[in-house]
């Protein structure tokens, strides 16, 4: 859902796109009518859905809830890592998959977590991406939310691949679509204040949303290859080499044996 999409962006805090990144909207005027169609459903249903949801179930249990949906992921992301040729990431999120659905009582639980195998996320999107597709023009669609023609094709032959579409049956697949949709409230609930921050309290939540959007896909798809990018999480005023790479970063023509921390008239607060 469009809210539930901004609530797991939320989870990576504010975002806004770079100057001079283009924003490819050649239908805007058709998603800003998809955009408003979502925002109603947020406000009409989602979002009283939502907190009905966390009000009513402790939240240990809505943690192991979301904990079994996020671990329904793991086998298409395996998939995709091996679409990728990332055969590390591959064999993690296998071993990940192999002992939260054992050790973890089927993924209620994370313990591959506390031995350190986090999940490597990806997608058929991500898929294409390495394989040099084009982003395309951004999209928002019904229910779904924000996404680009590239995510959208990505989205669909996800759904189509996913090896436990072919393997779970009546009426293991309805507990499955409904721990996947009780998960994403879950997440709705978690960050309400920042979803409802930006669809309700936003001059434009349209073009905020794009840009949460946009922002975050472009900077994860980039990965370890991010040279020159700005990272919009580095603190510029941390200390130690993040401080310098976002200094660098801020400007593309800043000398690299410039230390601006050695500069008697530099100042790290100045606007």
């Amino acid at each position: 859902m469009g809210a539930i999409t901004l609530a797991a962006l939320a989870a990576c805090g504010p975002a806004t796109l770079p100057p001079g990144d283009q924003v490819p909207d050649a239908s805007e005027e058709q998603n800003r009518s998809v955009h408003r169609l979502n925002v109603a459903l947020d406000r009409a249903l989602v979002g009283p859905a939502s907190d009905g949801f966390g009000d009513a179930i402790p939240q240990p249990v809505r943690r192991g809830v979301s904990n079994f949906a996020s671990n329904l992921s793991q086998p298409g992301y395996v998939l995709n890592n091996l679409l990728q040729l990332r055969l590390e990431d591959a064999a993690r999120n296998t071993l990940r998959f192999a002992v939260n659905s054992t050790i973890g009582l089927g993924g209620l639980l994370d313990p591959a977590s506390d031995m350190g195998l986090d999940a490597e996320e990806t997608d058929f999107g991500e898929t294409m991406h390495v394989y040099g597709f084009p982003e395309g023009d951004y999209v928002v669609l019904p229910v779904l939310g924000p996404s680009t023609t590239r995510d959208t094709v990505g989205m669909v032959v996800d759904f189509a691949l996913n090896p436990l579409r072919h393997v779970a049956q009546p009426p293991e697949s309805h507990y499955i679509t409904a721990a996947r949709i009780a998960g994403r409230l879950n997440t709705r609930h978690e960050f309400a204040g920042s979803v409802e921050g930006v669809l309700y309290d936003s001059e434009d939540s349209y073009l905020q949303m794009r840009s949460l959007y946009l922002q975050n896909r472009r900077y994860e798809l980039r990965g370890d290859t991010a040279d020159g990018y700005f990272d919009p999480y580095i603190d510029p005023y941390a200390e130690g080499d993040a401080a310098d790479d976002a200094v660098a970063a801020a400007d593309p023509m800043t000398d690299p044996y410039y230390d601006p921390y050695s500069d008697p008239y530099f100042d790290p607060y100045a606007q």
